[in-house]
């Protein structure tokens, strides 16, 4: 067990973390001194796209780059027939009053957009294609 001092936003905490060989997750028991400071959430990284197994009906790509979380689309940055490379913007979606652009895991070219500025999406939806 390892005992640290760690001051957040102006309160100091006594934290007790148990330090763990790395083989199987366990617990790990906090005790502090004072009430934990709350937590502000972060927006996740947009997740990477990944090969399609299957084409989705109306998909005409194998590279599927799909919502990794629900929102708006605020703005779509390419039109089919674009080459776009890794990391390039495909667009933008509005998620928790956050801009988080999708962008391309791979180099290729837009086979298809599937959503429109103003559309609501949900996580998993298609976003656009690559070839």
């Amino acid at each position: 067990m390892k005992r640290y001092n760690i001051t957040v936003n102006g309160k100091t905490y006594d934290v007790v973390v148990e330090e763990s060989n790395g083989s199987a997750p366990a617990p790990a028991p906090i005790s502090t001194n004072a009430a934990p400071a709350p937590v502000q959430a972060q927006a996740a990284a947009p997740a990477a796209p990944a090969p399609a197994e299957s084409k989705p009906s109306g998909q005409s790509g194998s590279v599927i780059i799909d919502a990794p979380m629900p929102g708006s689309i605020i703005d779509v940055k390419v039109k089919v027939g674009d080459k776009v490379e890794a990391s390039t913007v495909v667009a933008i979606l509005e998620a928790m009053k956050m801009e988080n652009d999708i962008v391309a895991g791979v180099d290729g070219v837009i086979a298809s957009v599937n959503v429109s500025k103003g559309d609501s999406i949900s996580a998993g939806d298609v976003i656009i294609t690559l070839e």
